[in-house]
């Protein structure tokens, strides 16, 4: 096998779907299907079986699936160790971002960046913040930009605190939140435990949701115009002034509160490209941008 056959045979273990894995790897289906049909005869296996829905791998397929993302790994560790023994910031760097970091953070960020350091490319992989924080884990990242708490016993920095808050097209008293359409969005499971507790804490009747939507981004353009309300931090709503947005409190009495956090393995800053991207991002008022 080669590294294109390496490429080829993770994408399609990760996505167990043709049409998704010829896409990653920007080929064509009937290319891709070409490939793997070679690879089945050079070896003398079945390696996928196709199903309705997607493909599954056979125990055989499944070994050297396994086999071609450990040589990925094993390619990349030594792209960058050569990278590093250049002594300059050259290279890959690869990120790990959540969604909406990933959209209203992360663009300008690398634009200053690569002013900076313009022979840096980036390979950035975007979603949850509880995706984010297991390539993080798995060392499939350099580094993670993570909404929330996740464990953690490696090298953390805390880039802003925002307040999570209600975000109302109208003027509301609390008392009436219960009745009031709310535009519910798909978050992770820490901020969603987080409202939860706190709703329930505050009222006996559950939220009147009128709308489910999946991108925090869609659920503030439902809010401007005019839809509902919803709970939301507060970065997201903030350059809306014609807005009513009032913090959540805590029973404390304290607000509550959302982190974003930049994780990171100690290791990895012997690498000249990491190490001078966590400095650059330690210059950054990040929360401003």
């Amino acid at each position: 096998m080669n590294y294109q056959d390496w490429e080829m045979l993770a994408a399609l273990y990760s996505t167990e779907n043709i049409t998704k894995a010829a896409e990653h790897l920007f080929l064509s289906q009937p290319t891709l299907t070409s490939r793997i049909q070679k690879l089945e005869e050079h070896y003398g296996v079945q390696l996928i079986i196709r199903k309705r829905r997607g493909v599954t791998f056979t125990p055989e397929g499944e070994h050297l699936a396994q086999h071609a993302q450990n040589m990925l790994r094993e390619q990349r560790k030594i792209e960058e160790k050569i990278n590093n023994m250049k002594n300059q910031v050259t290279g890959t760097l690869r990120v790990g971002v959540s969604n909406f970091f990933a959209l209203n953070k992360m663009p300008k960020l690398l634009r200053l960046f690569k002013k900076e350091y313009p022979n840096v490319e980036c390979q950035m992989v975007t979603g949850w913040s509880s995706e984010m924080h297991r390539l993080i884990l798995n060392n499939e990242v350099h580094i993670s930009f993570i909404k929330g708490d996740y464990p953690w016993k490696e090298k953390k920095e805390l880039l802003y605190e925002e307040e999570v808050c209600i975000a109302s097209p109208w003027d509301f008293k609390w008392e009436e939140l219960p009745r009031m359409p709310r535009i519910d969005y798909r978050t992770d499971e820490h901020m969603k435990s987080m409202v939860d507790e706190w709703w329930f804490h505050n009222y006996s009747q559950r939220a009147n949701i009128t709308i489910q939507v999946n991108q925090v981004e869609t659920c503030k353009e439902m809010i401007v115009n005019g839809l509902g309300y919803a709970i939301i931090a507060n970065l997201v709503v903030r350059p809306y002034t014609e807005l009513f947005i009032k913090p959540i409190m805590l029973p404390s009495g304290e607000p509550m509160i959302r982190k974003t956090w930049m994780y990171y393995h100690e290791d990895a800053l012997q690498m000249n490209i990491v190490r001078a991207f966590i400095r650059f991002i330690q210059t950054l008022d990040v929360k401003a941008l």
